[in-house]
């Protein structure tokens, strides 16, 4: 089962007609609530990690042999929706 985080549910919405998320998933039990691929416990901030540090999607497969082209594909789009919401930034204290 998927838990959909409510603060991206929207962006969830709007794009799950693209499967795209169909490889991304979000259960507070399993790392802490963070967007994961399939299930795994390889989060997409992890692969986006590596991919900011300039490793190729070669790399990434060979480190991670359980994911697959279209896993990282799919970070990035997810990555991408991300961008597309609202922010705003508060003052605290």
């Amino acid at each position: 089962m998927t838990f959909v985080n409510p603060l991206i549910s929207p962006i969830y919405k709007v794009h799950k007609s693209m499967k795209t998320f169909d490889r991304i998933s979000i259960d507070p039990q399993i790392c802490n609530g963070k967007p994961v691929i399939r299930g795994k416990r390889i989060t997409v901030q992890t692969i986006l990690g590596y991919m900011a540090e300039g490793d190729s999607k070669e790399t990434i497969l060979e480190q991670y042999p359980t994911l697959e082209s279209e896993d990282i594909d799919a970070v990035l789009k997810f990555a991408a929706a991300m961008m597309d919401a609202k922010y705003e930034i508060k003052q605290i204290a």
